[in-house]
């Protein structure tokens, strides 16, 4: 069946918009250019055949549905969450004023951010000290984790925490029409954020991952096995990790 590009191509940006995602979201979730997202959605050309599974998982449709079938729309999709805290946040920012905390906690952000879309991360939103994004399609667990060691690496603050747990997250616009704003919820979003205060007391890195995310490294990354918790939500214990060099 010869494909529509022009129909193809609208599809998919419109999709893309309502989701407000951004060309280089959906690039970085993809693992591909932005230069090839905007081809797609020019009708220059197609993705590959390859590509379409998880493109369809990150705007919330079906492959079928992309292709132009009237089929039923999907959100949800497995992926690595990273979030982040910071230790000494609340007393810092009693004794500043607030325009001073915006602009130390941004300086924070902006390298946060920068690493994560180095390693071809989506970032989701920022709350207070909280900052959220994913990682998904292949090795989004080790990407994680790569953009969480160089994040704390070029950390301005040493206080900065960063939880990574791996599994089905759902990804749309959350909100009144007229504020609606992209975000990820779900039972592994909820689990990172709850192991973040553990991790906050426990992991001198201030890095820790779950089992979820651990498992699905490659051999040769070290990693100390620190504790087995119970959060709200989650089915079974969750074992949390420390990359190694936090003993």
């Amino acid at each position: 069946m010869a494909v529509n590009l022009a129909a193809l191509g609208k599809r998919i940006r419109e999709q893309r918009e309502k989701r407000s995602l951004r060309q280089v979201d959906v690039a970085n979730a993809l693992m591909v250019t932005s230069q090839a997202v905007s081809k797609w959605e020019r009708g220059e050309n197609a993705p590959d055949i390859s590509v379409l599974p998880e493109l369809a998982k990150i705007l919330g449709v079906t492959v079928d549905w992309l292709l132009g079938a009237n089929a039923q729309d999907t959100d949800t999709f497995e992926a690595t969450v990273l979030c982040t805290s910071i230790n000494g946040y609340a007393l810092r920012s009693a004794h500043m004023p607030p325009r001073d905390v915006a602009l130390w906690v941004n300086g924070i952000y902006y390298d946060l951010t920068e690493t994560v879309l180095r390693f071809d991360g989506v970032p989701v939103k920022y709350v207070g000290d909280g900052f959220l994004g994913f990682f998904a399609g292949t090795d989004h667990q080790q990407r994680a984790l790569s953009a969480a060691l160089k994040a704390r690496e070029l950390a301005r603050n040493p206080g900065l925490v960063i939880a990574l747990h791996s599994g089905d997250i759902y990804l749309g616009t959350i909100g009144h029409p007229d504020y609606a704003r992209l975000d990820i919820i779900g039972e592994t979003v909820n689990a990172a954020f709850l192991a973040m205060s553990w991790i906050a007391e426990h992991c001198k890195t201030g890095i820790g991952l779950t089992d979820a995310v651990a498992r699905a490294l490659p051999e040769g990354i070290s990693l100390s096995r620190r504790r087995d918790i119970t959060v709200l939500g989650a089915e079974t214990p969750l074992t949390i990790y420390e990359p190694v060099g936090g003993e």
